[in-house]
């Protein structure tokens, strides 16, 4: 089963070339201009400065990746554009032909068909580049927030999809936390794993589902050229799937850990801010320590994983794993009782 979640994750990004993919923007976008590569995890990305200085994002799309699950994302996106106009989202760019959200390019080798999607590139810095205060993870918790609300009551077909990311299938990855170069890392992962087993995996059907992010993290989210408190820019629906609401939250919170006094005391700010917005039922309350632990686990574990399957890549995908570590330690030694009466006082519950 592990190996079946990872295969998108697993496969080789696109191979497309710049200049195939500054002809094929032409052929099916329209857009005429200069391209330039970005980094990506799983799929291909271009910045693309078109002749009258406007600037997009084109994601060449993993081939492994399911067809409708990109349908998913692309729609997801338009929703919430709609939703609430002003949101720091990208706007989706249509095809010149056809009505799917994207275009399909053909490797002339005959090689594997992938999806193109073209986007709005946003301006702005990434948050890890900025410096976090509790202004700043007080613009997070408020920016999940509003999001979350632009995406409620978006459905589609492929919003269950199977996600290694995904905290509710965090048990099959077990076997990938074997893999952990140092025995107590392994053993801090696993034991948060059968924490999340016991404790938050029963009560989750019963929390408030909807699509969700999945991936708020400090690479993902934009703050102002000059104002690191503001946000300007939210990027990177990838790893959307429909979840526990709380699972989101979870997700920001967990890189907003704490590496010196209280690990929650970041997370807490994050959360106070998104509570004030969309409160938190106690339901979720209850879970929310056990998921941020599991989501700082679940990054050691994938991101591991994958740096040793594809080395020629491990910069990329290790950008957030000295962050996840830490977060793993630290929620690892923390008891599971301490976490969650801290998360209640500090929203005075």
């Amino acid at each position: 089963m592990t190996e079946q979640l990872g295969a998108v994750l697993d496969s080789p990004v696109p191979a497309i070339t710049t200049a195939e993919a500054e002809a094929f923007a032409r052929q099916a976008f329209g857009l005429d201009g200069a391209i330039r590569p970005l980094t990506a995890e799983r799929d291909r990305n271009f910045l693309l400065v078109a002749r009258d200085g406007r600037e997009y994002a084109m994601r060449v799309i993993n081939a492994a990746e399911d067809p409708a699950v990109s349908d998913f994302q692309s729609r997801a996106l338009m929703h919430a554009a709609a939703a609430d106009p002003t949101l720091p989202v990208p706007r989706l760019h249509l095809p010149l032909s056809g009505d799917a959200a994207e275009a399909v390019w053909q490797p002339a080798d005959g090689g594997a068909a992938c999806r193109v999607r073209v986007l709005d590139y946003l301006p702005g810095r990434p948050l890890h580049l900025t410096a976090p205060d509790r202004a700043q993870r007080t613009a997070i918790g408020q920016g999940l927030a509003r999001l979350d609300r632009a995406l409620a009551g978006f459905r589609h077909p492929a919003e269950s999809h199977v996600l290694l990311w995904d905290i509710q299938r965090a048990l099959q990855l077990r076997g990938f936390a074997e893999q952990l170069p140092e025995p107590a890392d392994r053993d801090l992962a696993l034991g948060i794993l059968d924490r999340l087993e016991r404790h938050a995996l029963p009560l989750l059907p019963d929390l408030r589902p909807q699509v969700i992010h999945n991936d708020f993290n400090p690479h993902n989210i934009l703050a102002d050229a000059v104002d690191d408190q503001r946000i300007t820019g939210i990027i990177d629906f990838g790893d959307m799937v429909r979840a526990p609401l709380v699972q989101d939250l979870a997700t920001a919170a967990a890189y907003s850990l704490a590496a010196e006094g209280h690990p929650l005391e970041g997370p807490a700010q994050l959360i106070a801010a998104f509570d004030a917005a969309c409160p938190l039922w106690d339901e979720e309350l209850e879970v929310l320590s056990d998921l941020i632990a599991t989501r700082s686990a679940v990054s050691v574990i994938i991101s591991g994983w994958r740096a040793l399957r594809q080395p020629g890549n491990a910069e990329y995908i290790l950008r957030n794993y000295p962050r996840s570590l830490s977060g793993l330690r630290r929620m690892g030694a923390l008891p599971r009782q301490d976490a969650r009466q801290y998360l209640r006082e500090v929203l005075g519950r």
